[in-house]
């Protein structure tokens, strides 16, 4: 694995710059995931909606791979569901906060988990970072990632999909834009100098991203989703749930005065329809292809010859 990491370190394109403060601490991530193992799923309800329309999307999409990377697996909703669709591949299971990958291999009948040879297409765990995959490059069919993406360097895991894919390989992702959570950014806004809500890249951004990482036509979309809770309290012990929880740099390091928080609380009653919190969730949705390869490894140019029927000849 060490060896492929430098590797990977020394080929993969240079990734775009992220705009300052977007990017979040990936320790303070990884150790809330590795909190919110056991409550994941109870408050996943949004990533299981988003998986089923990420997979009614691919109902469109021709693609049969060998091996595919559920890249950001948590707790293995997607992994099982791919697991169904592409039944004759082999599929790995990636998370970087291991009590994740431990929660989803307890969900597996025991004889799976002890008899691994009776069983059909079951997934092998790894523990990795997305920015810095630990396969070899145009090894991967399909690299698969459902609200995972934004929890790092969008681009740097752009950049580390496209080397492990194999030519013709498919990128297909969902991710949250920067309307998510606008109603709590605003309640918030004013209050101090502190970040209190995590930033979102826009979807243009991201598109632009894919294409400097050498995909070829990526294909965007987003749509909004409106979740609605009966107070602040309830919204915040669902993000704790999933882990959701502030990791920018900029974000305060202890508890909020009390006087503050109510404030914020009030500032956020204002938004108050129907006798309900809204939350708005903005999903973005793309997916691009990897293109054959221009150049050779040592930078020769790929000229391609065919042979073109002589006169009379059929084509």
């Amino acid at each position: 694995i060490k060896s492929q990491l430098e590797h990977s370190a020394a080929n993969a394109r240079l990734p775009m710059p992220t705009p300052p403060g977007f990017t979040p601490d990936k320790r303070d991530v990884r150790r809330a995931f590795e909190r919110a193992a056991a409550t994941y799923d109870s408050a996943a309800f949004l990533q299981r909606e988003v998986a089923a329309r990420m997979f009614a999307r691919l109902e469109y999409v021709k693609l049969q791979p060998r091996l595919i990377l559920d890249s950001g697996s948590g707790t293995g909703h997607c992994t099982r569901l791919l697991a169904e669709r592409f039944r004759g591949a082999n599929i790995i299971a990636l998370d970087h906060a291991v009590k994740m990958l431990h929660a989803h291999r307890a969900k597996m009948p025991w004889w799976q988990r002890h008899l691994p040879l009776l069983g059909e297409n079951l997934p092998r765990f790894v523990c990795a970072d997305m920015e810095m995959l630990p396969f070899a490059s145009n090894s991967l069919g399909l690299v698969w990632s459902n609200q995972a993406l934004h929890w790092g360097d969008i681009e740097r895991s752009a950049a580390e999909a496209h080397r492990v894919l194999e030519k013709d390989g498919l990128f297909m992702f969902s991710t949250l834009g920067p309307d998510t959570l606008k109603e709590l950014r605003g309640a918030f806004a004013g209050l101090d100098a502190y970040e209190h809500v995590n930033r979102f890249i826009d979807m243009h951004d991201i598109g632009d991203m894919l294409v400097h990482a050498g995909f070829a036509d990526p294909v965007m979309d987003m749509e909004v989703i409106t979740i609605t809770f009966a107070d602040v309290a309830a919204m915040v012990r669902d993000l704790k749930s999933l882990g959701a929880s502030n990791h920018l740099a900029g974000r305060r390091r202890g508890l909020m005065a009390p006087a503050r928080w109510r404030e914020m609380t009030r500032g956020y009653e204002s938004s108050r329809k129907d006798g309900k919190l809204p939350v708005t969730v903005e999903v973005i949705y793309g997916h691009a292809w990897k293109p054959p390869p221009k150049v050779t490894a040592d930078g020769r140019q790929i000229i391609e010859f065919r042979d073109f029927p002589r006169d009379g000849e059929k084509r």
